[in-house]
């Protein structure tokens, strides 16, 4: 037997014994209207909060929000007559042009203001993260207490997938806080009645 060998068996035979994982503690959050919540904790994170009644309103509110805006792009197919920038480039340095992105969006978070999404709505991943200005279309019946309830609605979900929350931001030691510093410089949030 080899030293290599020898070494290896040592190893083999000296193995810690198992120990059982720590038990899952959860918090709840018992919110009088878990929206209200979600409301108030993306406006302090100086996000935009509009409900829209369905995806009409919604394609009248972003003409209304942008319309001096050019390159704007949407992977939601109701609001294809208001883009005007193409997301079929496969190069997702074209993308650095977008202005505004307005993008489908899983559901959202009470707790902390973060929404989820996925490739599912993605046509590049790097589109919530190039673009200038960004807005999120989720179902309003889709907020989420916490992170407990979001990471049990995600069990099952493979693939690609983020939370964000407000729009980029950092603050210095000289506390100068700057928006926009290396991401979207605004953020909306429309919540949709009826998806």
């Amino acid at each position: 037997m080899t030293s290599r060998e020898k070494i290896l068996q040592q190893i083999k035979l000296n193995k810690p014994a198992e120990t059982p994982l720590p038990g899952i503690t959860r918090f709840d959050s018992l919110y009088e209207s878990t929206e209200a919540k979600f409301v108030e904790t993306l406006t302090a994170i100086y996000t935009e909060v509009i409900v829209v009644k369905d995806y009409a309103e919604l394609l009248a509110k972003a003409e209304e929000l942008y319309a001096s805006v050019t390159n704007r792009a949407s992977t939601i197919p109701a609001l294809s007559s208001w883009t005007d920038f193409s997301l079929n480039d496969p190069d997702p340095h074209a993308l650095e042009l977008i202005e505004i992105a307005i993008l489908q969006a899983e559901f959202g978070v009470a707790e902390n203001g973060a929404v989820w999404i996925s490739e599912n709505h993605l046509a590049h991943r790097a589109l919530p993260f190039i673009t200038q200005n960004l807005a999120f279309v989720i179902p309003r019946n889709a907020i989420v207490n916490n992170m407990h309830d979001a990471y049990e609605r995600l069990v099952e979900t493979t693939g690609w997938g983020c939370f964000i929350s407000g729009p980029s931001k950092t603050a210095d030691i000289e506390q100068s806080l700057v928006i926009g510093a290396h991401g979207a410089r605004s953020l909306v949030i429309f919540l949709i009645e009826e998806p």
